[in-house]
């Protein structure tokens, strides 16, 4: 079978879980700048980089991964949220794009290799793409709102180049996640395809929206609905929601969405809210009991952390979710879906 006909017939059995948070793990490790920079020699300041220690320290996102694997994780995803070249060029790493990529990639594939030769379960890997700190639909100059920093073209591009190494480094499916601006996320739609052309195989994608406010809105203005709207003809493997808020606050908008999407619903959302010093407090038991209403209310099929998870966290999704049957694919009915901010559809 094909990496998409396994990863559904596998999502078919049980609800997969997927794995938590990097970037508030990493911190755990209380790293210094030489951590970071290695002896690359950049001439930046690299402390907070995370994504570079996939070459400086590889035991730091090896060992996270392992615990998210043994946690009970079916997908983890590589530790390459800003390995772009739009990202790095904020440390002067932006020529290290595709070693990072490949890197971090064959970190993860060993690791899901291992653990799948352990025990006979398929593990899958997910090559992780940020939404950069750029936006294609508004522009950053509010006396001139017609400006954009950069165009659909060239981040088509930048997404290229990080996927190509993704895949290179043998990562099966592109995770197109934190989506805050639709039109990016459809570059990247646009740059796994074209991945796959020259490749001349399927490149699945995964695409995962986060929301800036409780009205469900992304920071381009668009609902759930209309951004599915506005992807689905990309034929995601998965589709979901990540970060934004705590499980409570993000429950109604994962409904709303399982109910739109005909292919399977991810959903990874934050450990609760950040108290006033940013850190996060929601335990383990919380978040699972929270994520598991999803699960007995038939609306996802894989669940997961974002911000402020721990592989506790992971663990107890795991444990609260794994009697519980997967969501039932919604039926399709075929009439014109486009999308402005909000849905318009045209019956047939």
């Amino acid at each position: 079978m094909s990496i998409r006909e396994t990863f559904n017939a596998e999502a078919a059995k049980r609800i997969l879980v997927t794995d938590g948070a990097f970037g508030t793990e990493i911190q755990n490790w209380k790293l210094s700048e030489t951590d970071y920079a290695g002896d690359l020699d950049l001439g930046h300041d690299q402390k907070g980089n995370n994504d570079i220690l996939a070459l400086t320290r590889p035991d730091v996102p090896e060992s996270i991964t392992r615990a998210y694997l043994d946690a009970g994780s079916d997908i983890v995803s590589t530790n390459t949220f800003s390995s772009n070249s739009i990202s790095q060029a904020d440390y002067g790493a932006e020529g290290l794009v595709r070693e990072i990529n490949v890197a971090s990639a064959e970190i993860a594939r060993r690791l899901a290799d291992e653990y799948t030769a352990k025990d006979g379960r398929i593990r899958f890997v997910a090559g992780a793409i940020g939404p950069t700190n750029k936006t294609l639909s508004l522009s950053p100059d509010v006396e001139d709102p017609g400006f954009r920093e950069i165009d659909f073209d060239y981040l088509t591009g930048v997404y290229h180049e990080q996927a190509a190494a993704l895949i290179e480094g043998g990562a099966d499916f592109i995770l197109i996640e934190t989506v805050f601006d639709t039109l990016n996320a459809k570059a990247g739609i646009m740059a796994v395809r074209q991945l796959a052309a020259e490749l001349d195989r399927d490149v699945p994608i995964m695409m995962s929206m986060t929301l800036t406010d409780l009205s469900g809105r992304n920071l381009s203005g668009h609902t759930v609905e209309a951004f599915w709207n506005a992807v689905r003809h990309a034929k995601p493997l998965t589709v979901g929601l990540n970060c934004s808020f705590g499980a409570e606050q993000l429950r109604p908008h994962v409904r709303v969405l399982s109910d739109s999407a005909n292919t399977l619903i991810m959903a990874y959302p934050n450990a609760g809210l950040p108290n006033d010093l940013g850190e996060y407090d929601e335990q383990p038991e919380t978040t699972a009991s929270l994520v598991r209403e999803w699960a007995e209310n038939g609306h996802v099929n894989v669940l997961g952390g974002c911000c402020g998870s721990t592989p506790a966290h992971i663990s107890a999704i795991a444990e609260a979710c794994k009697e519980l049957p997967p969501r039932t694919l919604p039926g399709v009915t075929t009439i014109t879906r486009l999308a402005g901010l909000e849905p318009f559809e045209i019956a047939a």
